[in-house]
This record gives structure tokens, C-alpha cells and sequence, in this order.
């Protein structure tokens, strides 16, 4: 059957297009690694890291003032140096909370929940006073090591608690971290960095102990708090009852030591350094959990020892270690690891909060219907657009 000029030009057309489809798939099968470093490098992963180094800074900032004042001016005064912070913290956002009306007022939030706050105000003042006293005890790479404890305290309160569920990925991360920080205290062992060794070694490891696992139970609630509440309502409970007892103890422990301080502009000058150091982190740490979560800024304060030894290599003429900076490129890599997937919630809190209630009805739980996961927030939120949201109605 002889082809005519369509037939002929179809087939062309259609052998055309086929040979020209055979490099746009090699074309785009290429660039996928490529995608996926873009995908997770991004402008999101940039803030994130930054956020946390400038939480690191900060208490880099407040480590150094501590020890001018306790070893050239012999003022150990640790729960005076939180008190100053809580005043602040109740100057600002306690006093915002009480001009504001509404269900947002401090009247209103305090008889709601009240004794929750003050039970949380109690856990974060002590959890600041057993580390700090940790020091006159042990050492300060046993400090730094078992300060780490704070890290699993999260992941377990956080997986118990607010449900969230993490991916090998994210363990992965964590123990790249652990491992840098596993470093740097090598590196504290080679060079011979061994201030604050006592004779009460296993007293001090036990207070550090102590102290991260509150701290990670203080990590918790505000993350859960400010997620859910607000950062104001946060800080300024923390502002009221941190201020109240913190003074109580200061009164009873402390005054004895604080009329020994030799005043002087210097001694203050390192005081309000420290206050301004202390309320940048409780203002800003808020913001960056609310971003991330309370175990990535764990995390990415596992640098903040770091920061401390390069200031004291010129102020404390500390011993240089090729180890410091390699546990720093570590650390960051885990970073980057835990913070390249999204974390998700394993159901509906109210659908927990029925589970936990089995034996009562729940007046104000409407019907959920089936459950289903929930993807929530994310260390990143670069994993949205794969991971859409899911909400139970």
C-alpha cells in the first residue's frame, strides 16, 4: 500500500518527537542529588542554624561573665544572677500580660493555671541553680559531658508527652552530635582543661545530672507552651513566679555571700552582662522552639562550649586542640542531618487525651472519626510540600 505525504509526515513527526524525549529524561534524571542537596541546603536550613549559634553565643556570653565573677571577684552568687533575670523577665512580659484584656490577661491565665506555672517556675529556677553549683564539685568536661543528659530527656519527654515521633534520620543526627561533643571533651583531656575538679567529684556529676533532666523538662512544657499558648504567657508566668522564688531562695542561701561583694562599676558592668546575656536567651528561645523544637536547640547549643574555649583562648589563655574545631564541623553535621526531616505527631492530642480517659467521657471531644497521623511541625518545614498537613476535624 503505497504511504501518502500525511502518513509520511506523521511518522516523522512522531520519530522526532521520540528522539527528542530520550535526553530530556537523561536531562532530568541528572540534577537529582542535586535537587535534593537544594532541597534540604536551603534558605530555611541557613536560619535555623543561625538561630540556634545565636542562642549558643548568648550563653557563651553568659559562661564568661560567670567566671570573671567567681574567679576574679570571688562573687558566687547564682541564684542572685537568676533572680536579676527573672525581675527582667517580669518587668517586660508580666507586666504586658497584666494590661492586657481578655482571656490573655494575667488574672485570667493565673486562675486557670496557676499552679502549673508555679510548678514549672520551681523546675526552671532549680534546674539553673544544680548546674551552676555543679562546678564547685567536678570538672568541667564532666559538665559538658553529662549536660548531655539533657538531650534523651527531651527525646523521651517529647515522644511521651507531646507525641512526637522521629525518623532514623533524626537518631542519626543526634548521635553525630553526641559524637562531636564526645570530641570536644577529648580535646578537654588532651590539652588539660580540668578547672573545677573538688573533692565531691560524684556529688557535682550527680547535680549535673539533675539539673539536665530538669532542664529537659522545662525544654518540654515551653515547647509545648509557646506551640500552643503563647511566648508572652510563657515568659511572663516565668517572670512571676521565677522572680517570687528565686527571691525566697536568695534570701534564705545567699545573703551572706552577696554582702561579701567588693561593689564596684567593674563588678556591675559584668552583672548587667550577665542579665542582658540571660534575658537574650529566655526572650529568643522561645522563638527559635517555636521554629524547630526543643530537642534541635539542644542540639545546637552543644556548640555553645565551643564559643566559651575560643574566647578563652585570648581572655583565659586556654590550649588550642585541632579537636575543638573538628567536634564543631561535627556537631553542625548532625545539625544539618536532624534538621533535613520533618518530625510528625502520632495522632490527635484530643484522641490521646481520650485514650489517657478511657474510663470517663470527654464532654467537649467531638467526633474524630477514624484516626489518622497527623504531620505537624517540622525541625525545617522544608518537607511540607511532600507532607502536607493533615488535620482530624
Amino acid at each position: 500500500m503505497p504511504f501518502s505525504a500525511d502518513m509520511i509526515s506523521e511518522q516523522h513527526n512522531h520519530v522526532v518527537s521520540t528522539i527528542e524525549t530520550v535526553p530530556s529524561d537523561t536531562a532530568t534524571a541528572s540534577p537529582t542529588l542535586l535537587h535534593r542537596l537544594r532541597k534540604v541546603f536551603n534558605r530555611e536550613l541557613l536560619l535555623t542554624l543561625a538561630l540556634g549559634q545565636v542562642l549558643s553565643l548568648l550563653i557563651c556570653g553568659i559562661g564568661l561573665t560567670s567566671k570573671y565573677l567567681a574567679t576574679d571577684y570571688h562573687a558566687n552568687t547564682p541564684v542572685f544572677q537568676s533572680f536579676l533575670n527573672y525581675i527582667l523577665l517580669f518587668l517586660v512580659y508580666t507586666t504586658t500580660l497584666a494590661v492586657r484584656q481578655g482571656e490573655e490577661n494575667l488574672l485570667a491565665i493565673l486562675k486557670r493555671r496557676w499552679w502549673k506555672y508555679m510548678i514549672l517556675g520551681l523546675i526552671d529556677i532549680e534546674a539553673n541553680y544544680l548546674v551552676i553549683k555543679a562546678y564547685q564539685y567536678t570538672t568541667l568536661t564532666s559538665v559538658q559531658l553529662l549536660d548531655c543528659f539533657v538531650i534523651p530527656v527531651v527525646l523521651l519527654l517529647s515522644w511521651f508527652f507531646l507525641l512526637v515521633r522521629y525518623k532514623v534520620v533524626h537518631f542519626v543526627g543526634v548521635g553525630v552530635c553526641l559524637l562531636g561533643m564526645g570530641c570536644m571533651v577529648g580535646a578537654d583531656v588532651l590539652v588539660g582543661r580540668q578547672q573545677g575538679l573538688g573533692d565531691h567529684k560524684l556529688l557535682g556529676d550527680l547535680l549535673v545530672l539533675a539539673g539536665a533532666t530538669l532542664y529537659g523538662i522545662s525544654n518540654v512544657c515551653e515547647e509545648f507552651i509557646v506551640k500552643n499558648l503563647s511566648r508572652v504567657e510563657f515568659l511572663g508566668m516565668m517572670g512571676l513566679f521565677g522572680s517570687f522564688f528565686s527571691g525566697i531562695q536568695l534570701a534564705i542561701m545567699e545573703h551572706k555571700e552577696l554582702l561579701k561583694v567588693q561593689w564596684d562599676w567593674q563588678i556591675g558592668l559584668l552583672y548587667i552582662g550577665f542579665s542582658a546575656c540571660m534575658f537574650g536567651l529566655y526572650s529568643f528561645m522561645p522563638v527559635v522552639i517555636k521554629r524547630t523544637s526543643a530537642t534541635a536547640v539542644n542540639l545546637s547549643l552543644l556548640t555553645a562550649d565551643l564559643y566559651s574555649l575560643f574566647c578563652g583562648l585570648f581572655l583565659f589563655q586556654y590550649k588550642f586542640s585541632g579537636l575543638y574545631l573538628l567536634s564543631f564541623f561535627i556537631i553542625l553535621l548532625g545539625l544539618v542531618l536532624y534538621s533535613s526531616s520533618s518530625t510528625y505527631v502520632a495522632q490527635d492530642p484530643r484522641v490521646y487525651k481520650q485514650f489517657r480517659n478511657a474510663g470517663n467521657a470527654v464532654p467537649d471531644m467531638p467526633n474524630v472519626g477514624p484516626l489518622e497521623p497527623s504531620v505537624t511541625y517540622s525541625s525545617l518545614g522544608q518537607e511540607i510540600e511532600d507532607e502536607p498537613r493533615v488535620r482530624v476535624a
